[in-house]
């Protein structure tokens, strides 16, 4: 029989399945899937508001708040909708523009928002080390350049990704076992050899995360061997109490994308659903938690949250009483 017959370069459309073997509970799941998504739009879309709002918070460490609400908005708007297309309409097909148009904003926003993390913690750095030329160091306009930096890094190094997918042969399998279009899921239904494929995502996972891990590692351990050295143990758990949101945004970040790539790539015996779930996890946690960890743990930030609720709140609470 003709190879011509069963292959094809470049397929007008995929199917992305979903969670395979829990197609039934698709309607249920959902459910959690749709309210985080919710409440991390509206926590981020908040913070955003709230900053873009208050003069006194136009400050570098509040820029990089909003940078990261602005890439977990990325995150989430770049998955959720097709997912919930997919467990609640049934709405699998994706056009090939499609999928790659979403791997690249995915993936884009997401080296984006690991890059915003060490800016952050070079933020951090220089509060601490260096507090006496931390407004003469980190002004607005270096943090917009760093930021421009961390865009232009991840642009460079994400457009190759679905440039790879365009040279492969796709066979007549065209199901995506997947809730997204992620590049490696959709270069393992290529009939064509994915070698450069999953060579250049290592390359990426390894050179940039690892690298952001260990500039953000370094940070934190010139951050502590000051902090040990300052003279007044007093001054201690302040000083670093302005990590602890730092740190746990880093904590939900990293470590659900960690251990999704790292289930992925080496946990062969682990059931599909498990590794698409944990995909899933990253793309709506993170976003869910980090507006909330902002809000509880920066006072000037929590309070000026706290204003605004009350002057939407207020009046709406007053017409409800006199209806």
């Amino acid at each position: 029989m003709s190879n011509s017959n069963l292959t094809f370069q470049g397929p007008s459309s995929f199917i992305l399945m979903g969670i395979p073997g829990l197609e039934a509970a698709h309607i249920w799941i959902s459910i959690p899937f749709s309210i985080f998504c919710i409440i991390g739009l509206l926590g981020n879309f908040t913070l955003l508001f709230v900053v873009s709002k208050e003069q006194t918070l136009h400050k570098p460490m509040y820029v990089l708040i909003c940078t990261l609400a602005i890439t977990d908005i990325g995150m989430s708007i770049s998955v959720m909708p097709k997912v919930l297309c997919i467990f609640w309409f049934n709405l699998k097909d994706i056009t090939m523009d499609g999928c790659l148009t979403q791997m690249f904003f995915l993936h884009t926003v997401t080296v984006m928002h690991s890059g915003t993390l060490v800016t952050m913690a070079f933020d951090r750095y220089v509060a601490i080390c260096k507090p006496l030329r931390y407004s003469t160091i980190l002004t607005n306009a270096l943090i917009f350049k760093l930021v421009l930096v961390g865009l232009i890094r991840a642009v460079l190094f994400v457009l190759p990704l679905p440039l790879l997918l365009t040279r492969l042969p796709f066979c007549a399998n065209r199901i995506i076992p997947n809730t997204f279009c992620d590049h490696i899921a959709v270069a393992k239904i290529s009939c064509g050899d994915i070698t450069i494929n999953s060579m250049y995502a290592l390359v990426i996972v390894s050179l940039i995360i690892g690298l952001d891990l260990m500039l953000i590692s370094l940070s934190y351990g010139l951050i502590l061997r000051a902090v040990l050295r300052m003279f007044s143990k007093k001054t201690h758990p302040k000083a670093l109490n302005t990590c602890t949101a730092h740190i746990c945004v880093m904590l939900t970040s990293y470590t659900p994308f960690l251990f999704s790539t790292l289930t992925h790539r080496f946990g062969h015996d682990i059931a599909p659903h498990v590794h698409i779930i944990l995909g899933n996890i990253y793309f709506l946690i993170p976003p869910m938690l980090n507006p909330v960890i902002y809000g509880v743990k920066t006072k000037e930030l929590r309070e000026k949250v706290g204003k605004y609720s009350c002057q939407i709140l207020l009046p709406v609470a007053t017409n409800f009483k006199h209806a």
